[in-house]
Formats: C-alpha cells, sequence, structure tokens
C-alpha cells in the first residue's frame, strides 16, 4: 500500500552512501526531511545540537524487511500526525513514541 509519502535513498545524495551524519543531516534539514534511522548516532546529535531537525528512529532490533514495512505502513498516518508537534519520534515493535 502507497502511503503518500515521499522519501529518498541515502544513493539519491549527492554523496551517495558516502555521505556523513553530517551532511545527511545538512541536508535533511535544507529540505525539510525527515531522517530515518536505526543509527544511534543520529539520536546522540538531535538531542544535543538539534541536527537533524527532524528524526525517525528505528528501534526495532534486528527484524525481516517486510515486519518493518508492515510497521511503517500501520502507522503512517500516526507517523506524520506525531510529526506536527513532535521533531523525534520511535518506531519499535509496539508503535511509537513521539518526543517533544
Amino acid at each position: 500500500k502507497n502511503t503518500g509519502q515521499d522519501a529518498i535513498h541515502i544513493d539519491e545524495l549527492p554523496q551517495g552512501d558516502e555521505a556523513s551524519d553530517k551532511e545527511i543531516s545538512e541536508y535533511a534539514n535544507k529540505h525539510e526531511l525527515i531522517v530515518i534511522s536505526k543509527d544511534i548516532d543520529f539520536y546522540h546529535s538531535h538531542m544535543i545540537v538539534n541536527v537533524p531537525k527532524k528524526l525517525l528512529l528505528v528501534t526495532t532490533g534486528n527484524i525481516k524487511n517486510k515486519m518493518l514495512f508492515d510497521l511503517f505502513r500501520k502507522h503512517s498516518n500516526d507517523i506524520q500526525s506525531l510529526f506536527e508537534s513532535c521533531n523525534y519520534v520511535e518506531l519499535n515493535n509496539e508503535g511509537l513514541i513521539g518526543h517533544e
């Protein structure tokens, strides 16, 4: 099911998969995008210096891609709604947590 959300993969950035976390965050901020990652380094950067400005941290552990995509589809509307009031949202196996 298409959720109607646009997304770009790191491979589409000017530096591709060689982009540093800082470059990814700066690109996201410049283009008003949400960084979606399992990388805890983005969490630390967001909490300390608010870069990236918007972060969806996936804390599901290692799960099959189908299960991960199912979680995104199931919660896509709620993710969008949470980002209207939060800059940091966590997606785990049980659902979503919005952090202010």
